[in-house]
C-alpha cells in the first residue's frame, strides 16, 4: 500500500478542522443541537419531577403510619383492660347470612396503578418510542384526569408529538393541556410549547401572542423558561 505524500496529509489535516468549523457555524447544525439540547433537558426534568412526586407520596405514607400508630397508642392508653386485671372483650361482629360483594380496589391500589401507567409511558418517552409512548399518557390522562401527574402527562404526550414533527397534533396537546391544567407545574411549559409549535406551523403572529402571555400567565416561571420565551421572541421577530 502506498503511503499518501506528506503534503497531502498536511492538506488534509488543515482541511479537517475548517470543515468541522463550518459544519459548527451552519445555523441549521445550530438549530438542531439546540433543539436536542432542550429535549435533553426536558427530559431531565421529567425525571426531577417523578422523583419528587415519589417523594411527596412517600412523606404522605409515612404521616399517615405515624397517625394511626399514635391514634393506636392512644386507644391502648386510654384503657384496654377492665377493672380486676380482666382485659376488655371484644365487640363481636355478627355473621351475615349472605355474601358481601367483593370491594373496589383500595384508593392506593389504584394510584399505584396509575403510577406505573405513567412511568412506563414516561420510559418509552426516554427510549425513542413515541408512538407506545403517545398511547401511555392518553391512557392516563383519560382515566386519571385529577392525577396529580395529569398535567405532566398532558404536556408530555404534546412532546410524543412534536418529537415527531406531527404539530398539528401537537399544538392540540399543548393547547389542551394549558386549558385543563393552566395551574399544574406544566402549565407554564406547555403554554410556550404551544407557541413554539406555531411557530413550526408558520403561525408566527399567533405564536407571538402566546409569547406575550407567557409574563402575564406566569410571572413567578424559572429563569430558564423566561430565557427561552425571550429566545424565541426574538427568533421569531416578535415585537
Amino acid at each position: 500500500m502506498k503511503k499518501l505524500p506528506l503534503r497531502l496529509l498536511i492538506l488534509v489535516a488543515l482541511a479537517l478542522p475548517t470543515a468541522a468549523t463550518a459544519q459548527r457555524a451552519d445555523p441549521v447544525y445550530i438549530e438542531d443541537r439546540l433543539n436536542q439540547l432542550q429535549q435533553a433537558i426536558s427530559l431531565l426534568t421529567g425525571q426531577i419531577e417523578q422523583l419528587q412526586y415519589r417523594n411527596q407520596q412517600l412523606q404522605q405514607q409515612m404521616e399517615k403510619m405515624q397517625t394511626d400508630y399514635e391514634f393506636r397508642l392512644d386507644q391502648m392508653e386510654k384503657g384496654g383492660a377492665r377493672p380486676g386485671g380482666a382485659p376488655a372483650a371484644r365487640p363481636t361482629t355478627p355473621p351475615t347470612a349472605a355474601a358481601t360483594p367483593p370491594a373496589a380496589a383500595p384508593p392506593a391500589a389504584a394510584a399505584g396503578a396509575a403510577d406505573q401507567v405513567y412511568n412506563d409511558a414516561f420510559k418509552k418517552l426516554q427510549d425513542g418510542d413515541y408512538a407506545g409512548a403517545e398511547k401511555g399518557f392518553r391512557a392516563f390522562v383519560q382515566r386519571n384526569p385529577q392525577h396529580a401527574l395529569a398535567g405532566n402527562a398532558q404536556y408530555w404526550l404534546g412532546e410524543t408529538y412534536y418529537a415527531r414533527r406531527d404539530y398539528q397534533n401537537a399544538m392540540t396537546a399543548f393547547a389542551e393541556g394549558y386549558k385543563a391544567y393552566k395551574s399544574s407545574p406544566k402549565g407554564p411549559d406547555n403554554l410556550l410549547k404551544l407557541g413554539v409549535t406555531l411557530a413550526n406551523l408558520g403561525r408566527k403572529p399567533d405564536a407571538c401572542a402566546i409569547f406575550a402571555r407567557f409574563a402575564q400567565d406566569y410571572p413567578r416561571a424559572t429563569d430558564l423558561q423566561k430565557r427561552r420565551i425571550d429566545q424565541e421572541r426574538q427568533k421569531n421577530g416578535c415585537g
